[in-house]
């Protein structure tokens, strides 16, 4: 199970570190929550059952963790993280140039969204999971899950200027 496991985890990694991304938005910081994550998923690998999917799995030690920094780091005070700014590079072509600055929008309109909101929109709509795996991941019933994402979603459209 071990060659395999570690397969399946390398496979995973992009996805880790956007997710990670999403949670403390900050690149450098998503390394070492990734990092963190993925030797605590090899610690505790005789508790994962291989008869269900390892990302929600792996998604959920990498929250717990994102968790525990984010305690940590409230004990040191504040800090004040630099925006890290998208890189753009110049692009001919009107359709192109209006993408990128909806994208640019989309995501600036959703890392303003409540953090619970936030999540449930990451892990729905970015990441692809069902709406059991983000309630088993974040600890939240599923209907709750259902309600956040209707909230954010609402609130997307509307930070984005989106008639419904």
């Amino acid at each position: 199970m071990s060659d395999q496991f570690s397969a399946n985890i390398i496979k995973l990694l992009p996805n880790l570190k956007r997710f990670a991304i999403s949670l403390c938005r900050r690149p450098d910081l998503a390394d070492d929550l990734v990092q963190s994550a993925v030797e605590r998923a090899f610690r505790s690998q005789s508790s994962y059952d291989p008869g269900t999917r390892l990302e929600p799995w792996l998604f959920r030690i990498l929250r717990n963790q994102w968790i525990d920094v984010a305690r940590r780091n409230q004990t040191r005070g504040v800090e004040v993280d630099a925006e890290t700014a998208l890189d753009l590079p110049a692009v001919d072509g009107v359709r192109d140039i209006e993408a990128r600055l909806m994208l640019g929008k989309t995501n600036a309109a959703l890392q303003n969204l409540p953090e619970e909101q936030r999540e449930v929109m990451i892990l729905i709509c970015l990441q692809e999971m069902t709406y059991k795996e983000a309630a088993d991941i974040l600890e939240i019933p599923t209907g709750t899950v259902m309600s956040r994402l209707a909230r954010g979603r609402l609130a997307l459209a509307e930070k984005l200027g989106i008639n419904q």
